[in-house]
């Protein structure tokens, strides 16, 4: 283990309400507000069972160990140590070239790595990746995200349940999902504490190439003309991209990243001044209803569609599950 891994500050008892961003918190609260929102969640998870759903994400993996992956394992032991994670969370390397990650299960998350990511990434980028998948656990985001998982492979083969509620409950989702990617790389970049890292790792997830191949500098150019330029034609189309997509562009998530830390909110978590794990944190709630309010400013005529199409299908979607034969 290098010493700049040694040097990392540990953040005793950090709650995740330190790096999650109010836009990622009111849109879960509008997503549980749905009316068939609940419903859903208790049909699917009751039919299938924690066992099933671990068995289904696992089956085509290797479990990280100390035997098994060796320099995985202590690198995400080094972040779990960092955030001070509560728990043990698995990880898993699964065999597929495509770079990316996720944080899945029910009442005992874990995380499943693509090799592809091990093959484009160095060991601190690697950090940031698996300390980010940290932050979706420790916020409790796995279990959505493995709901949101099954929507959409349900979906692709025509299950009758997701042409009714579940369709509305999906979007609501992946709405949710792409606020929860901003906040979860916050919980990235705590880990490793340097934002080199944070914004080279989406340098090279954006791109895909080798770091002699790419200019960070021009990337992050590029985030804030994105971010920035264009009239009402380039809004919309940056709506539209967006649309059925898990998570927002890196181009955006750079730009967002370097908003929080010139925020001057990453410094002061560093310097040890963050809510921890189990304290009353009135601001807390104040924060909540004042990200709902600015939420709703970008967001109400989206979830007022979605809340819409579910009360309208509701009943529809009982009779399409009884008619799968499901109790």
């Amino acid at each position: 283990m290098d010493e700049s891994m040694k040097a990392r500050r540990i953040l005793s008892d950090i709650s995740p309400t330190a790096w999650e961003h109010p836009a990622d918190r009111a849109a879960l609260n509008a997503l549980r507000k749905l009316p068939a929102f609940d419903e859903i969640l208790r049909k699917l998870f009751g039919l299938l069972g924690e066992r099933p759903v671990r068995l289904a994400f696992q089956a085509n993996a290797v479990r990280v160990s100390s035997q098994q992956f060796p320099r995985i394992h202590e690198l995400y032991v080094d972040v779990c140590r960092t955030l001070d994670a509560p728990g043990d969370y698995g990880v898993f390397v699964s065999q597929t070239p495509f770079a990316n990650a996720g944080a899945f299960g029910m009442d005992r998350p874990f995380i499943i790595l693509n090799s592809g990511t091990i093959q484009l990434l160095d060991d601190d980028e690697l950090s940031f990746v698996l300390a980010h998948e940290l932050g979706h656990i420790m916020s409790g985001h796995a279990l959505y995200r493995t709901l949101l998982v099954i929507l959409i492979r349900l979906a692709e083969r025509g299950f009758p349940l997701v042409g009714l509620a579940a369709r509305a409950v999906l979007v609501a989702l992946l709405e949710w999902y792409r606020k929860s990617e901003v906040s979860c790389d916050r919980a990235g970049l705590l880990a490793v504490q340097d934002p080199q890292i944070a914004l080279r790792a989406m340098l090279k997830l954006a791109g895909g190439g080798k770091a002699e191949e790419m200019n960070l500098d021009e990337f992050i150019q590029q985030a804030e003309e994105y971010r920035s330029g264009g009239d009402l034609v380039d809004a919309v189309f940056k709506v539209l991209n967006l649309l059925g997509a898990t998570h927002p562009f890196y181009v955006l998530r750079v730009s967002e990243l370097r908003g929080w830390i010139e925020s001057g909110e990453y410094e002061r978590i560093l310097r040890g001044e963050y809510p921890r794990r189990g304290q009353e944190d009135r601001s807390y709630l104040d924060d909540l209803s004042a990200a709902a309010k600015t939420y709703a400013e970008g967001a109400r005529d989206m979830f007022e569609q979605v809340g819409d199409a579910a009360r309208r299908v509701r009943e529809a979607f009982r009779e399409g599950w009884r008619g799968t034969g499901a109790p």
